[in-house]
């Protein structure tokens, strides 16, 4: 009788070991990509690593609450380390300046929305339907598909770039499209037209990154930046699916070369599904909006699923006087 209450201690401390060690391990572990994370600065390879600092510091403050009721010191130091250093990463998209800012209401006002429509979405007429009832002024669809193209055409929307995976849709036709000179060895893929707006012309520009995973996104964010500086800035509207968080070197540098402001702060649009269904917990907020000076923001909104692996990017602007 007496050795049943021994092998039963016995298991009890062999499981409290392992999940002693787990924990050690996966706190360790988060803090060592942390870590390497912020050697971002100065290396590409590890600034993909920066684009996961939310989670750094979830994983960093889960394991250190049970490090805390385990008292297990090295598994809470690690803890620690992980959230400190996926602040510091974040820290920065929380402090920049977002532009100048208006109420609603604001006499010119214009909603823009960015959206990943997904090469392979199946309920496009969610899309459509959504799209109509939010009355948009600009539309940028990354992944767009030419069915989804003749949707709205039937619906007497206006495309640029109606050709290809990338296109703009407003309610009435650009003015002209002035095609930036881009180096080939860029390997950039945009759209860019004049519209007339409230408050006078602007120039709207949409693009799409490679993940920065590939060898092609090197070169692309130098072309988006030559594609900037050859159209009117103060006015201009850039959107698109950057595949880039607020918290990566890449599109820190981005945001102080182009001359334009951006507009979302750390709006996570990625992933938005999971298996097929709904994803309620994006974590990536790689789709944005930039704005040029003359537009101040009114508000900024996620909308809902769409049936994309993308949520989209709701950016209502007004003119500024």
């Amino acid at each position: 009788m007496g050795d049943a209450p021994r092998q039963g201690r016995e298991r009890m401390r062999l499981v409290w070991k392992g999940v002693s060690i787990l924990l050690t391990g996966l706190a360790t572990g988060t803090a060592l990509m942390a870590l390497a994370a912020l050697g971002g600065r100065i290396s590409t390879p590890l600034d993909i690593l920066s684009h996961f600092a939310p989670i750094y510091v979830v994983i960093g403050l889960v394991t250190g609450l049970l490090a805390l009721s385990m008292r297990r010191r090295g598994a809470l130091a690690a803890s620690l380390i992980a959230m400190a250093a996926g602040l510091f990463l974040i820290a920065p998209e929380f402090t920049r300046s977002t532009g100048p800012t208006l109420p609603e209401g604001s006499p010119g006002q214009i909603k823009v929305i960015q959206f990943n429509a997904q090469r392979t979405n199946r309920d496009l007429s969610r899309t459509v339907d959504w799209l109509m009832a939010q009355n948009p002024d600009v539309v940028a669809i990354s992944e767009a598909r030419h069915d989804l193209r003749d949707r709205l055409l039937a619906r007497k929307w206006s495309p640029a770039g109606e050709k290809g995976s990338l296109m703009i849709f407003t309610r009435e036709p650009y003015l002209r499209m002035v095609r930036p000179d881009v180096a080939k060895a860029s390997e950039l893929t945009f759209v860019n037209a004049t519209y007339a707006l409230p408050g006078g012309d602007a120039e709207v520009v949409t693009m799409h990154f490679d993940w920065p995973t590939r060898a092609t996104f090197r070169h692309q964010p130098r072309g988006l930046e030559t594609v900037v500086k050859q159209r009117p800035p103060s006015r201009m509207l850039l959107l698109g699916d950057f595949n880039n968080t607020p918290w990566s070197r890449h599109l820190q540098s981005l945001d102080n070369r182009l001359g334009l402001i951006r507009r979302d702060r750390a709006v996570a649009t990625w992933p938005a599904q999971i298996l097929g269904r709904p994803w309620p917990l994006p974590f990536l907020a790689i789709d944005h909006v930039y704005a040029g000076p003359g537009w101040a923001t009114v508000k900024v909104e996620r909308g809902p699923w769409l049936g994309s692996d993308h949520y989209p990017l709701i950016v209502t602007l007004a003119p500024v006087r």
